[in-house]
């Protein structure tokens, strides 16, 4: 299955958006960016050679991110879902709306993923497919030729 298959299967919320760019017949335009656009765009942020098998799937719901980040899809809320959960408090009378800034998300660098079922999906995917070298501080066995 390529990354478009997958993306309409895990995706359901984006099935209004067309899978290739919609044109204008007269001017030749782009009207509307399809699904494939997006998946172009966003290919190479990840690694064929790293995620191997799991490539088209890592990008279909890497895109599904995106997009869900930058407010296409279903949405219960106005705004994106970006804006929206960075509204620390709000309040009704004349009108006062404060945003969190914290520099603590600033250290976390995938949380934005965390934001959405497919960046979740994404990082699990991420994480089977690249192991983190993690030193322990340990040294070869006893007598190994490598040490």
């Amino acid at each position: 299955m390529d990354a478009l298959e997958i993306f309409r299967i895990v995706a359901a919320e984006f099935k209004d958006m067309p899978d290739e760019d919609i044109t204008d017949g007269e001017t030749g335009e782009i009207i509307t960016r399809g699904v494939r656009s997006f998946l172009d765009l966003y290919a190479d942020q990840i690694s064929r050679n790293r995620f191997g098998k799991s490539y088209e799937k890592a990008l279909a719901y890497l895109t599904a991110h995106k997009l869900k980040m930058n407010g296409y899809g279903k949405n219960s809320f106005s705004g994106n879902i970006g804006d929206s959960l960075r509204v620390s408090s709000y309040s009704e009378g004349e009108t006062s709306i404060s945003f969190s800034t914290g520099q603590s998300t600033n250290l976390q660098v995938d949380a934005e993923y965390a934001l959405t079922v497919y960046g979740l999906e994404f990082l699990t995917l991420r994480r089977n497919a690249i192991i983190p070298i993690i030193s322990a501080g340990e040294g070869p066995p006893h007598g190994s030729p490598y040490y």
